[in-house]
C-alpha cells in the first residue's frame, strides 16, 4: 500500500458548516494582492469527543478560532510549541482526523470548499503530505516502488532515481523495505514522494529531524525550488531557524490558533517588527538573541483561559486581555491577535 493509498485509508467525513467570514489575511511582500490563495482557512475549530470518569462525554477544543492562508508558489511556515495545533492542522486539511474529531469553520482549496469526497480526491494528487511519522510508509512494500506510485507525470523509475540520488540515497536503497532503514533515511524517502508527486501544495510536517545539515539543506532547496515553480509549500515546524531559511511568511501558532502572522523579514534583531509579544517571546528565546525563557507554559486544552489565550504568561497583559479572546486583526501589513499590539 503506497502513502497516498494510506491517507486516504485514514480519511474522515468532515462535516464543515459554513461560518461567518473574516477579513481576508494579506500576503505581505511576496505575492500581489490581486492574487487568490490556494488554501484558506477561516475559523477553524477542531475538538475530540472524551469520556471521563462515569462514562460522562466532554468535548476538548484543541484548534479554535484559526485563520491562516496560503498562496500559490509561496512557502508559509508554520511554527509554534509542542501541543500548539501545528500536525491537527494539516491532519484537518487532508481529512484523516480520527471519528471521535468534530470540525467547524471554514477550510477552502482553489475557492471550492474541502468536503470529505474532495479531500479524499486531492490527497496523494493535487495536496501531497510529508508526515512526521515515519510509520506511514508501507511496511510490505519496498521503497523504490512506494515513491514510484506516487510519480504523476513522466518515467516513474527515471523520476524516482532522480530524487533518491538528489537526497544521497544510494541506488540500492530503492529495492530495500522501510525496516531496513535508518530513521534519516526513510525521512528521506518521504520527502521522495511529495516531491515526485507534483502536488500543488505540500504539507511538510517536521521533515528535516534525523537529517544531517547537508541533507537538511538539499531538502530545504528543493522545497524553495518547487514553490519558485508555482507550488505552494506549507512547512510545518518548531524550529524558527530552519523556517527563516526559506520561509517567506510566518504563521504563529499557540495554544491552538494563530496570534501573528508575519512575513520573514519580520524576524531580524531584536523582533521590533513583530506585532505579537509571544511572537516577540519566541524569537527572543533564541541562543542568537537574548535566550530569555519564556515564563509559565503553554495551557493544556483542557484549561484554556477565558480570554486572550496568551494572557496568563504575558507582561503586557491588562484586565481587558481576561475579558474574551481578542479577533484577529490587520496590522503594519500582518496579522495578529492581541488589542495591545501596535
Amino acid at each position: 500500500m503506497s502513502l497516498a493509498s494510506e491517507l486516504n485509508k485514514k480519511q474522515k467525513t468532515l462535516k464543515i458548516p459554513k461560518q461567518q467570514k473574516v477579513e481576508k489575511i494579506p500576503k505581505s511582500l511576496t505575492v500581489p494582492q490581486e492574487m487568490q490563495p490556494i488554501l484558506k482557512v477561516e475559523n477553524l475549530g477542531i475538538s475530540f469527543t472524551q469520556y471521563t470518569k462515569g462514562l460522562k462525554q466532554k468535548n476538548l477544543d484543541v484548534i479554535t478560532s484559526l485563520d491562516l492562508t496560503i498562496f500559490p508558489g509561496e512557502i508559509l511556515a508554520v511554527v509554534g510549541s509542542s501541543g500548539s495545533g501545528k500536525s491537527l492542522l494539516a491532519h484537518g486539511i487532508l481529512g484523516i482526523l480520527p471519528n471521535n474529531a468534530a470540525v467547524t469553520g471554514t477550510i477552502t482549496y482553489k475557492g471550492q470548499e474541502l468536503t470529505s469526497k474532495l479531500q479524499q480526491r486531492l490527497r496523494g494528487q493535487e495536496i501531497a503530505l510529508v508526515p512526521q511519522s515515519v510509520n506511514y510508509l508501507d511496511p510490505l512494500m519496498r521503497v523504490g516502488k512506494q515513491v514510484r506510485t506516487a510519480v504523476r507525470k513522466g518515467g516513474a523509475t527515471k523520476t524516482q532515481r532522480e530524487v533518491f540520488a538528489r537526497y544521497h540515497l544510494q541506488p540500492q536503497v530503492e529495492k530495500f523495505f522501510p525496516f531496513q532503514l535508518s530513521g534519516g533515511m526513510a525521512r528521506r524517502v518521504l520527502v521522495s514522494t511529495a516531491v515526485v508527486s507534483g502536488a500543488e501544495l505540500i504539507i511538510a510536517d517536521e521533515p528535516t529531524p534525523g537529517l544531517d545539515e547537508g541533507v537538511i539543506k538539499e531538502a530545504l532547496s528543493c522545497f524553495r525550488e518547487l514553490a519558485d515553480k508555482g507550488a505552494s509549500i506549507m512547512l510545518i515546524t518548531h524550529d524558527i531557524e530552519t523556517a527563516l531559511k526559506i520561509a517567506d511568511r510566518i504563521a504563529v501558532f499557540y495554544a491552538g490558533t494563530t496570534v501573528e502572522v508575519a512575513s520573514a523579514k519580520d524576524f531580524t534583531e531584536k523582533g521590533g517588527a513583530l506585532r505579537h509579544p509571544y511572537s516577540k517571546a519566541l524569537w527572543r528565546a533564541l541562543p542568537q538573541n537574548d535566550f530569555e525563557p519564556i515564563p509559565g507554559f503553554q495551557p493544556l486544552p483542557s484549561a484554556l483561559p477565558s480570554g486572550c489565550l496568551f494572557e496568563p504568561r504575558c507582561h503586557m497583559a491588562t484586565p481587558q486581555c481576561a475579558q474574551g479572546r481578542p479577533e484577529t486583526r490587520i496590522l503594519r501589513n500582518g496579522m495578529v491577535r492581541c488589542i495591545h499590539a501596535t
